[in-house]
């Protein structure tokens, strides 16, 4: 393989790692309906408890920035093919990110959770440090990184110790997620989705630092495109071993420290904004250790031929992405088969699994003669029109 086929070979197969972790906690969330039978046998709930605890440690905040990473990735390999004919990509960039948002909005309509408008929004952190110099990037995406509106939160709360934190504020709006989600009206739940859903969704990313975290996230894919850290090389499997070893060296103290904040800091003003701003950093350093350990394995022989079968959903990652909201809201809402006042962690697992194979079906089957997703042709037929 040349350089650059590999390079979007592991690419692909690790955006298609990320979706399928991404669709199996989705399942587990019955797409952001928190719902726990308890009609359920007594012996399935320890399994569901660890089942639940176990995709949650190695997901939950990890496969979206796995996700947000590769969106830099992309965005430098378009950028950098562009500038080799002498045209600059960000004009066309804000359309292509004009065109993700309709997108967005359209898988809105299913699932409120949606992250393609959400990364429409915020890419323009891309069109901004595009040709900002490796270090200025670096030092942005550090600061973003670093979670400052939780930092403002806690030096207030170092302050003012006693004041008392209001309830966040997204959840008065997921409460409300009932009067829609376990209806039978279809209308209904496309409506609420898109004004109190959407609304919630966006408190609750703002809360959780998500608002400066995916573009950070972005611009770090974006300088691991410049520095062509995805390149199957020696002196690159070097580095990612040097990554995972320090990543998983970082990832323990701080994951401990999440778990016992709040047996240091009982004051709540302190503890609330430590907890985001050390699980954000937890969560960053997991995945350096998700990532350095996938494409070390990619570049083993026996290895490379199983998790280069995800590479068919990486390279049809919108088209699955929206596809998963259409499956997930038809099995699990009210609309549809309402599955998820009969489901805990375990069946939902298998359930995702299940849909997991549909959708690799799918794209094998399309692959064999198309070059793209129908989504990927469309959205690349509208950027370049």
């Amino acid at each position: 393989m040349t350089t650059t086929t590999s390079r979007l070979q592991v690419v692909d197969a690790l955006r298609g790692f990320a979706l399928v972790s991404i669709m199996l906690l989705h399942n587990l969330e019955h797409f952001d309906f928190y719902f726990f039978p308890s009609n359920l046998p007594l012996w399935l709930y320890p399994i569901d408890k660890a089942v639940w605890e176990t995709l949650f440690f190695l997901f939950s905040g990890k496969s979206y920035a796995i996700f947000s990473i590769l969106f830099g990735v992309t965005f430098y390999i378009q950028y950098h093919h562009q500038a080799l004919k002498g045209l600059d990509f960000r004009a066309r960039f804000a359309w292509r990110m004009l065109l993700l948002l309709g997108f967005g909005m359209i898988n809105s309509c299913l699932f409120q959770g949606d992250i393609l408008s959400f990364y429409a929004v915020l890419g323009v952190a891309l069109i901004v440090t595009a040709r900002m110099s490796d270090r200025l990037a670096f030092i942005v995406a550090v600061v973003l990184l670093l979670q400052p509106y939780n930092i403002y939160e806690l030096v207030n709360g170092i302050l003012y110790p006693q004041a008392k934190l209001p309830n966040p504020l997204d959840w008065a709006y997921m409460d409300k997620m009932t009067n829609y989600i376990t209806k039978s009206s279809f209308c209904d739940t496309v409506w609420g989705n898109l004004t109190n859903g959407k609304v919630g969704v966006v408190l609750w990313s703002w809360e959780a630092g998500r608002i400066f975290q995916a573009p950070g996230l972005f611009i770090l894919g974006m300088l691991a495109g410049r520095r062509g850290v995805f390149d199957l090389s020696p002196d690159k499997s070097k580095s990612w071993r040097t990554a995972l070893i320090v990543s998983i060296l970082v990832f323990i103290p701080l994951f401990y420290l999440r778990n016992h904040i709040n047996d240091v800091f009982a004051v709540e003003s302190i503890s609330r904004p430590l907890i985001s701003i050390v699980t954000s950093l937890a969560n960053l350093s997991f995945v350096i250790v998700l990532i350095a350990a996938f494409v070390l394995l990619f570049q083993q022989a026996r290895v490379n031929k199983a998790l280069n079968k995800l590479s068919v959903m990486g390279r049809m990652s919108l088209t699955n992405y929206i596809f998963q909201s259409i499956l997930g809201s038809f099995v699990y809402y009210g609309f549809g088969l309402a599955m998820y006042q009969y489901t805990g962690a375990t069946y939902s697992l298998l359930i995702g699994i299940l849909l997991v194979m549909i959708q690799w079906q799918f794209c094998n089957w399309w692959l064999k003669t198309h070059k793209q997703g129908p989504l990927e042709w469309l959205w690349h037929k509208w950027t370049w029109m």
